[in-house]
């Protein structure tokens, strides 16, 4: 263990530097505090801009009928992914305080317009979409390095994305999509979280409240299950979920994460069949290599919900004014991914010298969200491949310049979605 880490531990301190948080050594949450300087008060963030060129079309129908639309036209956007404030307060005698807040796509917006071709009457128009969240927000008491009691709102630490989801830990300019597409990202709810240090160890155990099947989708499998269209999040079902990671040497750590919970008859009116359960099981294993020059990342997530046929008819799910969607959901998903990056400037001591670094990187990504039961209608084109190449160039440790090209392959006779993307980010705590 390096001595910045015993620092770190002696003090207490729930985070690394921006060095090892390059490095992807940390779980996600640890990063809300940051004592390495004494500060009680800390506050830090991390921001996401993006420019994408998606070269297909982006018709709704194009996989119901991919020859109409093999030539579609290409299409550009801009986005803020994720704009995120941390704030964190050290109580003392053990006691701290953790907050996230989180802006996606820019927040929400809306304003009053004067329709006149409706006799003038004052309507209220949405003019932009997004999201406002409140990602975390607990008390902690410390007893020591390792054993540490965390209550309120708080990260799910399953899978490699959710572990370790600021821009600095992912070569791509967007969430890697596999694990981001089956699994809710970033996962958080409401629950209590026991962790801590041994040796060479980090573990963490959680106690959650349950998914809602009354969320889940062809698309995103278990994705929306966290969500909530209510003032407050149901819990009539409950879950558990935990993680271990292993720092087997400098530079490298090995994890392995899994859920378990019941998600049907966990939302406003618990009226379906007393006998489904609708179990989401999830295991997942990763690891992260920083060494030698080298950054390698790599993930395997499988998930599988019991009931799955059964969860398209539930109550509710079928009407037009309900929030839920009225799709089929699969009984299990699959997310793998890998990605490589080597330092091009390493190979340059005055560059090296000054903290400049120019990784060149690969990733390649299978996902599906919809491995069906028999009884389900196929959806071939919900089964993809994905290869990435790009950049990322940091001109300091806390900033880095992204670009890729992706390609996201089907079978045939659906067309293969080629885009380009170019990014900013940073990470840091300015106080």
């Amino acid at each position: 263990m390096m001595k910045n880490e015993k620092l770190k531990l002696v003090l207490g301190v729930l985070g690394l530097s921006m060095s090892m948080t390059i490095s992807a050594q940390v779980n996600a949450a640890d990063s809300v505090m940051n004592h390495v300087k004494g500060n009680r008060l800390s506050v830090g963030g991390y921001g996401e801009v993006a420019y994408s060129r998606n070269f297909y079309s982006d018709n709704v129908y194009r996989y119901a009928n991919p020859a109409k639309y093999k030539n579609g036209k290409s299409h550009g956007r801009f986005d803020l992914p994720h704009v995120v404030v941390y704030l964190g307060y050290d109580f003392g005698k053990g006691w701290s305080m953790g907050t996230e807040f989180e802006f996606e796509h820019g927040g929400t917006g809306s304003a009053y317009e004067r329709e006149y071709e409706e006799g003038g009457e004052w309507e209220v128009e949405t003019e932009k979409g997004g999201e406002v969240e409140l990602e975390q927000f607990w008390l902690q008491k410390s007893f020591s390095r390792a054993f540490n009691l965390r209550a309120g709102h708080i990260v799910v630490p399953v899978g490699l994305n959710n572990s370790h989801h600021e821009p600095l830990n992912f070569f791509t300019v967007y969430r890697p999509e596999g694990e981001n597409t089956i699994l809710p990202s970033t996962w958080h709810q409401t629950g209590v979280s026991l962790w801590g240090h041994f040796r060479n160890f980090k573990y963490e155990l959680q106690f959650l409240e349950g998914l809602d099947a009354m969320q889940f989708d062809r698309d995103g499998w278990i994705r929306k299950g966290p969500h909530s269209a209510f003032e407050f999040s149901p819990a009539s079902k409950y879950a558990v979920a935990a993680r271990l990671d292993w720092y087997a040497m400098p530079g490298m750590r090995l994890g392995v994460s899994g859920y378990y919970g019941h998600s049907i008859n966990n939302t406003l009116m618990n009226d379906a069949n007393e006998k489904l359960k609708g179990a989401v099981t999830i295991g997942s294993v990763d690891f992260t290599l920083n060494k030698y020059n080298w950054i390698v990342r790599a993930q395997a997530t499988y998930g599988h919900l019991a009931d799955a046929y059964f969860v398209k008819t539930l109550s509710g799910r079928s009407t037009k004014t309900s929030p839920y969607s009225s799709s089929e959901v699969g009984k299990n998903a699959v997310a793998l991914g890998v990605e490589a990056g080597y330092d091009l400037f390493s190979r340059f001591d005055k560059l090296r010298a000054n903290e400049k670094k120019l990784y060149v990187f690969g990733r390649y990504d299978y996902y599906n969200p919809y491995i069906r039961d028999h009884r389900q209608a196929p959806y071939p084109y919900e089964e993809r491949n994905k290869l990435t190449f790009g950049f990322n160039y940091y001109p300091l440790p806390q900033i880095v310049i992204k670009a890729d090209y992706g390609v996201r392959m089907f079978k045939s006779p659906y067309n293969n979605e080629p885009s380009l993307n170019f990014g900013v980010a940073y990470e840091g705590f300015f106080l």
